[in-house]
């Protein structure tokens, strides 16, 4: 626990001194919900009906643009080498990264998707279950990027690539966001949406580790 709470404290000073990556991971989810109603037009009705999507897919994209910096600069300066020769399990790094990741990435969009959601007329019933699915959501998003992140590991147009192997598995994530909310403001029952996305944090927080430790290994031996 005390090697978790070192390289999350490190982690964290780094993204406080290089606060320009944060803050263009929020302003990009901003310009990118208010680019919506420009596009749609600013018919209450119809924008209420896609709010939920729209904030979703727009956090899903926000989160991606840090994603490629994940272990990249622990790469290049020989900070990866020093972390799998400490006597720490280098899962417990990443999941400290990822953590680190998530609340510099994660925790500002939710704390911003209100704001957004009101500027998109999504009804107040919807509110307690918007922030309630990205806060189960956005930490799962960050732990499968995690995977992509280290696969792309010194590759070429590693950006394009991440997205390419990120985006497909981000899907179930949306989905279930997406109906969450939608469930909320029909009425419906959301638990078991939001039981799903706990299911899925709970198994990424389990498989995603490992497996972006075993391609920082793979990636650091090529």
């Amino acid at each position: 626990m005390s090697s978790f709470i070192a390289i999350l404290s490190r982690d964290l000073n780094l993204a406080y001194r290089q606060g320009m990556d944060s803050v263009m991971v929020v302003m990009f989810f901003v310009i990118a919900v208010v680019l919506f109603p420009f596009g749609v037009g600013p018919e209450a009705n119809i924008l209420a009906r896609i709010a939920a999507g729209v904030i979703w897919v727009a956090a899903l994209l926000a989160s991606m643009l840090s994603l490629e910096r994940l272990f990249d600069a622990d790469y290049e300066d020989g900070s990866l080498e020093i972390l799998i020769l400490q006597p720490i399990t280098l899962e417990i790094a990443v999941a400290a990264k990822v953590t680190a990741h998530w609340l510099t990435t994660g925790l500002p969009l939710i704390i911003a998707a209100p704001v957004l959601a009101i500027l998109l007329n999504l009804p107040a019933d919807g509110f307690a279950v918007l922030i309630s699915a990205l806060a189960l959501g956005t930490p799962s998003l960050s732990l499968i990027g995690a995977i992509g992140a280290a696969l792309i590991l010194g590759a070429r147009r590693g950006g394009v690539l991440l997205s390419l192997l990120v985006l497909p598995l981000y899907i179930p994530v949306l989905i279930f966001g997406v109906s969450a909310v939608d469930a909320g403001l029909g009425g419906f029952p959301f638990k078991s949406h939001l039981l799903a996305l706990g299911g899925l944090l709970l198994a990424t927080l389990a498989l995603c580790p490992w497996v972006s430790a075993s391609a920082l290994k793979q990636a650091l031996r090529s």
